[in-house]
């Protein structure tokens, strides 16, 4: 048999849902590799409802979805699927060499594990597409650019290797019991028709190649191209009938003042992008918690969207470094940023340092003041003779005759007022932070300001959202 494609013993088109081995990794699928780690996976987030839009834009979108439709039999069926893929009833969607996964929600809530499949290219086809790119920089930097130019299929075809799947090519598989392309799968294949789209090694790892593996191979050969065995003399006079690329340092230097101007950058997203999905049928690997990855993922995004817009804020240039926050500093501040579940709360909470019923006021202090709010919540500390003269001046003169409330001193710089449960604290900076008493504990209810009177007025009426 052709190596061109993986024999069905070999599970040419993925290993079977849920189990940790598929197709071999020396017959050109990357189910699991020689280690035994699983093999290549890709989940991507279920997409909303997309009313009114197309669901393939580029050409090679455009060809699965013929494909696809070439292949069904029941045309009604198909405007089925694309009905729940317009009202975003797909689910996360799995990729992996030879198959697509995905449960898909009919209008009656009802759900239905489907899988398309698509036979993987064997390891003759691979050597020959891998050849074939080498020979033709210019493929891959359109792949890079996720891109797929049409005479990159046209040459791939030349070659013998075919990338995009024709009539037959894609085999469906439902729990519902269908034979022919459902609804269900109907729908799972147009929502991958929008993945497609945005990156072509989408289709090439369902072809059984991953991105990373497959810019490791080009490597390899590239540099096995670039490196020939030779003697001496005859390599000498290669190197002086090669001919010379590149521009000439001189020349660069001389143009620099005539070149365009750099185009302008694009503009920050709004929000943050959203993590992947980890929740899939394939089990984590020993040791990791996909939940917790996905709150670092999550949080990455936060932070790396924040640093971005700050980046851009005009001045950012003479803005000082921003403190390096201390392991149970960060910890705090992951629990503000994420909102956890509460079993990863626990594990924030005892990174911080406090028990987890702790958490939420220094979660609360975080959000109103980072760093400094949490010093104030933690810490007491003992003003010198002179500040502590000029913090009672200061409570002395916030208030109108007769406004003032009645106060007492607390701690060495805390002030209760009487008959409430309020309290002013005093920094290190000479600011003012308003607590509040709740359930018997005193807890942030407020941010700072340099008036007692004003971060008085400025608490909260009353418990404020502390979700963690």
């Amino acid at each position: 048999m052709s190596d061109d494609y993986e024999d069905e013993d070999d599970y040419a088109y993925g290993a079977e849902y849920g189990t940790s081995d598929a197709a071999a990794s020396d017959g050109g699928g990357d189910g699991a590799s020689r280690d035994g780690r699983r093999g290549a996976e890709r989940v991507f987030a279920a997409f909303p409802p997309a009313q009114g839009r197309g669901f393939a834009t580029s050409w090679w979108g455009l060809a699965w979805l013929k494909a696809l439709e070439d292949t069904a039999l029941d045309g009604q069926q198909l405007k089925q699927g694309r009905r729940l893929a317009r009202e975003g009833r797909v689910g996360a969607v799995s990729v992996r060499p030879g198959r697509i996964t995905a449960v898909v929600r009919d209008r009656d809530g009802t759900a239905y594990r489907s899988d398309v499949l698509l036979q993987q290219l064997g390891t003759g086809a691979w050597d020959r597409f891998l050849d074939m790119a080498v020979d033709r920089a210019g493929h891959i930097a359109a792949l890079l650019d996720r891109e797929m130019p049409p005479h990159l299929v046209e040459d791939a075809a030349g070659a013998g290797v075919e990338l995009l799947p024709g009539i037959g090519d894609l085999e469906p598989e439902c729990t519902c019991g269908t034979w022919d392309h459902c609804p269900h799968s109907g729908a799972l294949c147009y929502q991958v028709a929008r993945l497609l789209d945005e990156d072509p090694f989408v289709l090439l790892l369902m072809r059984g190649r991953e991105e990373r593996r497959l810019l490791d191979e080009l490597q390899v050969r590239s540099a096995a191209r670039a490196v020939r065995p030779g003697d001496g003399e005859r390599e000498a006079a290669d190197d002086g009938e090669r001919e010379v690329h590149g521009v000439p340092a001189a020349e660069a230097f001389a143009a620099a003042g005539i070149l365009p101007p750099l185009p302008t950058p694009p503009p920050a997203p709004d929000e943050p992008g959203l993590g992947p999905a980890l929740d899939t049928a394939t089990a984590p690997a020993p040791g990791v918690d996909p939940v917790a990855l996905q709150v670092l993922a999550a949080d990455s995004a936060v932070r790396a969207h924040r640093m971005l817009l700050d980046a851009l804020a005009p001045g950012h240039e003479g803005q000082p470094l921003p403190v390096e926050l201390t392991p149970r500093q960060d910890a705090v501040r992951l629990a503000a940023d994420t909102r956890p579940e509460p079993r990863i709360g626990a594990r924030l909470a005892a990174g911080s340092g406090r028990p987890a019923a702790d958490l939420p006021a220094a979660v609360r202090a975080w959000r109103y003041g980072g760093v400094a709010a949490l010093a104030v919540l933690d810490e007491e500390w003992t003003p010198d003779p002179q500040d502590l003269g000029r913090a009672r001046a200061r409570l002395g003169e916030a208030w109108e005759a007769g406004e003032r409330p009645a106060l007492r001193a607390s701690g060495r710089a805390r002030w209760t007022v009487a008959g409430a449960d309020l309290q002013l604290r005093l920094d290190r900076n000479g600011r003012w932070w308003p607590y509040r008493k709740e359930r018997g504990r005193w807890v942030p209810a407020g941010p700072a300001d340099d008036d007692p009177a004003g971060a008085l007025a400025g608490a909260d009426g009353g418990a404020a959202d502390t979700a963690v």
